[in-house]
């Protein structure tokens, strides 16, 4: 697989997403049949349901069954579903072939519907169309770009009197000065095992690829590994960080939930995430405001790399019980009246141009950061299998619990990369 860097547009190519849940209408893998009833399962849970309203109120007497769920419940069952024909008319999709719910991973036994003569598809930057895409047929409506970051919640660090941290020095001490204060700096909620990966995404992304922009050409040329690279530099700051108190007590019993409560009250000062985060801390707290900067993981500014990537998107049932509303769905998610919708929702940025998506000011770094060329892809959407982030994430409980340690990980991650496909 080639990588490939997006120009102006963004560094392309998926994690995280969203979480715990409930539902709205009836089970998302019953009913349907009918040309009115659209069954959908989604984990984008604070953003979806106004998609869905507006997608309702554009098609009077339809009704979208939709149902929510954390990333790893998802994940778990989707397969499952598929394979027993229960699976929704529409699901979450993410790019590339990170997960168990990513595009390689269901489109090559065929459980995804072709959306290549989708009037959008063509219209892909080619980075954001090639991890939509298996074996050169678009499978995932990929609507936005995400990037992974520090968020500040602006009141806590005013009430707290601190500034965002500079420098990976200055981080340091921006944790030391705020748990002094009685306000630990980021929310932690690694009780759902994919959060685990973000602070060491968010640090790999500026020790690993801002100083070699080809190693996963090389990981994939088997020149490279992630036991003999500056990955165990970025494991080693995730381990400091935590010593250091960046984290509230607690990571492992705290949910990705509970870590949102704690920033979004301002019992943290922020919390180490993706973009997506911002709708649902604003909707436990419509009064605080977020900025997205850079996680510090050297002491030169210049360096700083964030991962950003085009987040999950919606592929269609190849069995769904309404095809013919279903593809008008995404079709509504790639419209620019849905997008609009979606991202504005998200604060997440478009994926393609000229879809009148307003930025949000609080991402606007992330933007600079697309624009300047100095983002890369989530590292996991351009691994040979799903294995490698499966053995990531329980390895970086394990390390948190004192069950494991990051040399152990990084190669147990090197021996499922070696596996292939």
């Amino acid at each position: 697989m080639k990588i490939r860097t997006l120009p102006a547009v963004v560094a392309a190519v998926t994690v995280a997403s969203l979480l715990a849940a409930c539902s709205s209408g009836t089970n998302a893998g019953s009913g349907g049949g009918d040309s009115k009833t659209l069954t959908l399962a989604s984990v984008d849970q604070g953003s979806i349901e106004d998609v869905v309203k507006a997608f309702e109120a554009a098609n009077p007497g339809v009704k979208v069954n939709f149902t929510t769920s954390g990333a790893d419940q998802y994940q778990q069952q989707i397969r499952t579903q598929l394979a027993s024909g229960t699976a929704p008319d529409v699901m979450t999709v993410w790019p590339g072939n990170g997960n168990p719910g990513a595009t390689y991973v269901l489109a090559k036994p065929g459980y995804l519907l072709d959306l290549s003569d989708q009037p959008w598809a063509a219209k892909l930057p080619d980075a954001v169309r090639s991890v939509a895409q298996y074996e050169g047929k678009t499978y995932n409506a990929l609507f936005g770009l995400n990037g992974i970051g520090a968020l500040y919640n602006e009141q806590a660090m005013k009430k707290a009197g601190l500034q965002p941290p500079g420098t990976w020095t200055d981080l340091l001490a921006f944790c030391k000065a705020a748990t002094g204060k009685g306000t630990p700096a980021f929310a932690l909620g690694i009780q759902d095992n994919w959060v685990t990966q973000l602070v060491l995404y968010a640090l790999v992304a500026t020790t690993v690829y801002s100083a070699d922009r080809d190693f996963d050409t090389r990981m994939q040329a088997g020149q490279a590994t992630f036991a003999n690279s500056p990955w165990t530099t970025a494991m080693a700051k995730y381990q400091e960080m935590n010593s250091s108190g960046c984290f509230q007590r607690n990571p492992l019993g705290t949910s990705y939930e509970a870590s949102q409560e704690l920033a979004a009250t301002g019992k943290t000062l922020g919390i180490i995430q993706g973009n997506w985060v911002v709708a649902l801390l604003k909707g436990k707290n419509p009064a605080s405001t977020y900025v997205l900067k850079p996680l510090p993981a050297t002491d030169d500014p210049a360096s700083f790399f964030m991962p950003a990537a085009a987040g999950a998107g919606y592929g269609v049932n190849a069995k769904a019980k309404n095809k013919e509303l279903a593809l008008k769905f995404v079709n509504f998610v790639m419209s620019p009246e849905g997008m609009k919708v979606f991202n504005g929702k998200q604060g997440s940025l478009p994926s393609l141009p000229d879809s009148g998506s307003a930025v949000d000011p609080g991402i606007a770094e992330l933007n600079t950061f697309i624009q300047g060329n100095r983002t890369v892809p989530f590292m996991d959407q351009l691994w040979p299998n799903a294995k490698v982030q499966q053995t990531m994430l329980s390895g970086l409980q394990e390390i948190f619990s004192n069950q494991s340690n990051p040399d152990k990980v990084l190669a147990a991650m090197d021996a499922d990369y070696k596996a292939g496909s």
